[in-house]
């Protein structure tokens, strides 16, 4: 797939924008806050309704204006999608080939990213929120289902931990906990179906990525921690009772703290090689060249799922890179994924994949073409 054009309106530092784009790679290249990161924000946000920086969709909209707008069209196997996301106090539309959609879940997937950051070299070591919204937004993209049991259940979460605080302040009945529990079951069983599938399929992916890089050296194997120990091929009716029976134990814990203690939004993702544990006892080396494969592994299972591989965002990531890694990724990219990537300078990126990328200079919102001898 790709990303023909994309229209800004009011968003971040862009007060109007409009860029159209080829299939091969496309650089961005700037000083630090002249809105590079922004662009890709854009196309990261238009694709998945929410941004990849912030949970605010304030902060998207333009100093004293009351609205932003993205707009783009991309070209698919069997469809041209025209997507349309507007952002105001009041809340977000998304609009798919100009209908409005009523669930955000049903907009999701028409237009498949990847975004590889400075800071999901951290996704090893970083805390387990991070890794769980890495799960979320990548089954998310596959699976508009998911997305819409995962609503459903965060909003079970915050009810019944509202629940929990008047039981414990005002010595209420735990009568109805019991069927705030039996809704979160049926919820739990779903979400981890789609996260345990997810983690098998990138685990091959990941781990022959990973090998790849190190020759062969290094296997890689990534866990899904649970919060409440299950059997994977366990029927659906005997997990719904491993996790009422689970609540049951801890329901006084709960109650004490005024806060749901187990679930999906308390899981977890381990990284191992060669069987030791990545976040605790890896080099930095290993950390990064594992979240490397992760992400790489990303792009191949978007492809096995959807059948065509979506566009991948490098975020000032290459310079994070040694020349090793660096290679291996756009060895990967070369001819198959467009790639839009930003950087400070165009010093060191040498490799075939980058020589006839278009090249866009980007100062204090402004952007203007260039050939890349002049960047």
């Amino acid at each position: 797939m790709f990303l023909n054009h994309i229209e800004l309106t009011h968003f971040r530092n862009y007060d109007q924008l409009r860029l159209s784009f080829d299939r091969n790679v496309t650089l961005f290249v700037g000083q630090n806050a002249q809105g590079k990161t922004n662009l890709l924000e854009a196309i990261f946000t238009l694709a998945m309704a929410k941004s990849h920086r912030t949970s605010k969709d304030r902060e998207l909209i333009q100093w004293e204006q009351d609205f932003a707008v993205i707009k783009g069209e991309a070209s698919r196997k069997y469809s041209d999608p025209r997507l349309e996301l507007q952002l105001s106090g009041r809340g977000k539309k998304a609009k798919l080939n100009g209908i409005e959609q009523r669930k955000l879940s049903d907009y999701v997937g028409a237009l498949n990213v990847v975004m590889f950051a400075p800071e999901d070299l951290s996704i090893v070591k970083g805390s387990p929120s991070v890794r769980r919204r890495f799960l979320d937004m990548e089954i998310g993209q596959v699976s508009p289902a998911y997305l819409y049991h995962l609503s459903d259940y965060n909003k079970l979460v915050s009810q019944r931990n509202q629940y929990l605080k008047e039981i414990y302040l005002h010595k209420q009945k735990t009568d109805m906990l019991d069927v705030w529990n039996q809704q979160m079951a049926q919820l739990i069983v779903k979400i981890l179906k789609k996260r345990w599938e997810f983690i098998d399929k990138i685990n091959e992916w990941a781990d022959a990525i990973h090998q790849n890089i190190t020759n062969s050296s290094e296997s890689l194997t990534i866990r899904y921690d649970q919060s409440i120990e299950m059997d994977p091929n366990m029927p659906e009716n005997e997990a719904i009772d491993v996790i009422l029976d689970h609540f049951n134990t801890i329901q006084e814990k709960e109650i004490m703290r005024g806060t749901t203690l187990a679930g999906p939004h308390r899981d977890d993702l381990s990284f191992f090689i060669n069987q030791i544990n990545v976040q605790q006892f890896g080099s930095q080396g290993q950390q990064r060249t594992t979240a490397l494969s992760v992400k790489l592994a990303e792009l191949e299972l978007i492809h096995e799922e959807v059948g065509e591989y979506p566009i991948l965002l490098l975020d000032d990531v290459l310079s994070e890179l040694d020349e090793s890694r660096q290679s291996h990724l756009l060895d990967t990219i070369q001819g198959r994924v467009q790639t839009f990537v930003t950087t400070t300078g165009v010093e060191g990126l040498r490799h075939q994949t980058l020589e006839n990328a278009t090249v866009y200079r980007v100062k204090q919102g402004s952007i203007q073409s260039m050939n890349r001898g002049d960047a």
